[in-house]
């Protein structure tokens, strides 16, 4: 009677589960942005602050441990610092904004323009993480 001790790596393993996890991720991130560029929220806002985001970046949380060592991996880095840094820089956006407004009533421009730019990018990063996900590949460090 023989035991069976065959460790399978991690390039082996099956990771159709995880890639199905990370296109429900990239789904849920599109969703927020489409909710914001067709709804009455800002684009960014609706990225940041609505469900569908917020639940994208639980799950890449939740999974991103068992994509450790695949080309997945990089997949699930790659939502989570979309969405915190989406949120640094709408923050910093404000930051600038709010006093210009108050001093010279130029902060709703900068901040149009601040959100605008912040919302193309979200929306580049989305797109460029699904395409390259579909695609079979890791997303650059």
């Amino acid at each position: 009677m023989s035991t069976d001790t065959t460790v399978t790596t991690l390039d082996a393993r099956d990771t159709s589960g995880l890639e199905r996890t990370l296109n429900i991720i990239y789904a849920l991130h599109a969703l927020g942005l489409a909710l914001g560029a067709f709804g009455a929220a800002s684009v960014i806002g609706s990225f940041l602050f609505g469900w569908p985001s917020i639940i994208a970046v639980i799950v890449s949380y939740i999974y991103r441990g068992d994509a450790r060592g695949t080309w997945l991996e990089s997949h699930f880095e790659w939502a989570i610092r979309t969405f915190w840094y989406a949120l640094g820089w709408a923050a910093v956006v404000a930051l600038v904004s709010i006093p210009l407004t108050v001093v010279f009533f130029l902060g709703v421009g900068t901040w149009l323009l601040g959100m605008g730019l912040l919302g193309v990018w979200a929306i580049y990063r989305v797109g460029r993480g699904w395409l390259r996900l579909s695609a079979r590949q890791s997303m650059p460090a």
